[in-house]
């Protein structure tokens, strides 16, 4: 199997490795005029790395697939590929099609995991079957969820083959921590990892005074400290989305950043943790 040469990984059940600091590539690919310097943002996380890259056949119609597949050209063996299927193709047959679909823009023969993007009305076991398939030749190695509650992952796991479910990846950063309540305590029992998306909350959380504060202490930045506190969790993986090749250096640099018992208390009086259970967000 391939290795994965990066920075810092954590054990999926199997005791295969993720990534724990990857890239995400929602919104990069549908500008031309950006195309080169998206690439070259994701050509220097690999460099770095940040080896796993997390698209999804609904970004751009598949434009992100596209784009990763050609940033990826002649490095598929260094990459942790993560894609996902839509809810209105999640039938047995339909999961298989998406799936090839994928592999096709990707310029692959596999993925390394393969996620169900949200739930809507296709009963799970019908996906699980899919997967399954998919698995068996070979088509993907692992396969997860996305934006899954408490409820929708003990309904999975009562499924014959729900065990084998691999990941989660769901909203988490400072400002959304509804998952600390239960999601995180459930998947933690499972020894599952989870997949963190909009880790700096598309940026708007850059603004924040504590955490300019913060990342002055540490003579680094807000984005930084944002990205270390969600990777001081050993099982948890974070992935970043920037099409800006400095952006994805410093994203980089939140791996070598130890928070201090004092940052970690100022952060939580400035985005409490939950006091009462939330429903899991989505963005």
């Amino acid at each position: 199997m391939p290795t994965h040469h990066s920075a810092r990984s954590i054990p999926l059940p199997s005791g295969d490795l993720m990534p724990a600091l990857g890239q995400g590539t929602w919104e990069l690919g549908n500008d031309r005029r950006r195309r080169a310097e998206e690439i070259r943002a994701l050509r220097t996380g690999l460099d770095l790395g940040m080896t796993l890259l997390d698209t999804a056949e609904m970004y751009g119609d598949g434009a992100s697939e596209e784009l990763v597949a050609e940033a990826i050209a002649g490095r598929r063996d260094e990459v942790f590929l993560v894609s996902k299927v839509l809810p209105q193709h999640a039938r047995k047959r339909d999961t298989v099609k998406a799936c090839e679909g994928s592999l096709k823009r990707l310029h692959t023969d596999y993925l390394d995991l393969y996620l169900l993007h949200w739930r809507e009305d296709v009963p799970l076991s019908e996906t699980l079957e899919g997967f399954e398939a998919l698995k068996a030749a070979g088509s993907i190695r692992h396969w997860g969820v996305s934006n899954f509650d408490v409820e929708d992952m003990e309904e999975l796991l009562e499924l014959a083959g729900g065990k084998e479910v691999t990941t989660n990846q769901v909203l988490y950063n400072l400002t959304r921590r509804g998952i600390e309540r239960d999601l995180l305590p459930q998947a933690r029992e499972l020894h599952l990892p989870l997949m963190a998306y909009s880790p700096i909350e598309q940026g708007r959380l850059l603004r924040d005074a504590t955490l300019r504060r913060i990342a002055e202490r540490h003579h680094a930045t807000p984005a930084q400290i944002a990205l270390a506190w969600i990777l001081r969790h050993p099982d948890i993986c974070a992935i970043p989305r920037t099409g800006n090749p400095k952006h994805t250096k410093e994203n980089r640099g939140a791996l070598d950043l130890q928070l201090s018992k004092q940052d970690l208390t100022d952060l939580d009086r400035a985005f409490p943790p939950p006091r009462r259970p939330v429903p899991l967000e989505m963005i």
